[in-house]
């Protein structure tokens, strides 16, 4: 599958509130016979594993419905990691060539607890799907935050992950899956988020911004070898705007491969797009000047006072895999 590099505004620029790492869930399904509906949600980008069969036919990295002999459809009960207003969908076919359902539904509730009938709300009325592809659709207009998705696919069969993008109500995490504490500004369940960066060869840079250490060299974000002068970047939107106080990069699982470096530049720029973004970066001031890294370790950096900020960007030098990044200080 060619992944989609022409993103919509949304895609870009709000957070995907059905990220397992956040602390989403698939609840529910009608059926998940072929693909556990579990794997719908996983932030890494979709695989096929050719020749890969288990108990239930080829390994599908996604969820998969057995093939209806009865009228209705299927679906699939998401809680959100966190509340929030619902702006646009990914459904992503992506390896789902002759096994993909050719539409789709999505309906979100506010309750608090398992919605009931009577509590749902149509966010996206039914589309046209085909296979193998990303399917971008903005969200139909609520009042209150939504709490719950319902993914309905039209009659069966697969859908390999399903992202919904939305602006997390503050403070209103799942607070039983972070151990996040509230001055850690960078925080996924306050609204964290990775804006852009240089270079992801390997791993994923969403996964420095998620709850606890890292499990291993995948569980990161990590660059290829830089063969030109420079240096690597990424540039985090804060959950929360404030004063920051301290910088935390774990290198965990990073040995042979660690940066050997890093500076921090901040900036209060909430409303710039990605490209603005990256080319004002260039200029925001610096709030710690280079420090050493080393393998397989938390390094704890106080940053240079600068007042309210919204975005940071963690420049390391000259390539190489970081682990977690958080960002602590007092909320504006």
């Amino acid at each position: 599958m060619k992944i989609e590099t022409n993103l919509p505004a949304f895609a870009v620029n709000c957070e995907n509130l059905a990220s397992a790492k956040a602390g989403a869930e698939a609840v529910d399904c009608s059926d998940d016979f072929f693909a556990d509906k579990s794997r719908l949600l996983s932030d890494s980008e979709p695989e096929f594993y050719k020749g890969w069969f288990d108990d239930h036919g080829q390994y599908m990295d996604g969820w998969e419905s057995r093939r209806r002999r009865t009228t209705g459809n299927d679906w699939c009960l998401i809680r959100l990691a966190k509340p929030g207003r619902i702006v646009g969908f990914d459904i992503n076919t992506a390896h789902f060539t002759g096994n993909y359902p050719p539409g789709a539904s999505i309906d979100g509730s506010s309750s608090e607890g398992v919605p009931s009938d009577d509590d749902w709300q149509e966010l996206l009325e039914p589309v046209t799907l085909t296979g193998d592809k990303q399917h971008f659709f903005e969200s139909q207009s609520h009042e209150k935050p939504i709490r719950w998705v319902r993914l309905n696919i039209y009659p069966d069969g697969g859908v390999a992950r399903l992202k919904v993008y939305g602006e997390a109500d503050d403070g209103l995490g799942n607070e039983d899956t972070s151990t996040q504490p509230n001055n850690e500004l960078s925080a996924l369940r306050f609204g964290g988020r990775v804006v852009t960066y240089s270079n992801a060869h390997y791993g994923n840079p969403e996964f420095i911004l998620t709850p606890g250490r890292g499990k291993n060299m995948g569980d990161g974000w990590e660059t290829a070898r830089r063969r030109v002068p420079g240096n690597e970047w990424i540039i985090i939107r804060l959950g929360r705007i404030g004063i920051i106080e301290r910088l935390e990069i774990d290198t965990a699982h990073f040995k042979g491969n660690y940066p050997s470096g890093c500076t921090l530049q901040a900036a209060l720029s909430p409303h710039l797009q990605e490209e603005a973004l990256v080319a004002q970066a260039m200029f925001w001031d610096e709030v710690l000047d280079y420090s050493e890294l080393t393998a397989d370790s938390v390094h704890s950096f106080d940053l240079k006072k600068l007042g309210v900020v919204s975005h940071v960007k963690l420049n390391i030098y000259p390539d190489g895999g970081v682990s977690r990044v958080r960002i602590f200080g007092e909320a504006n």
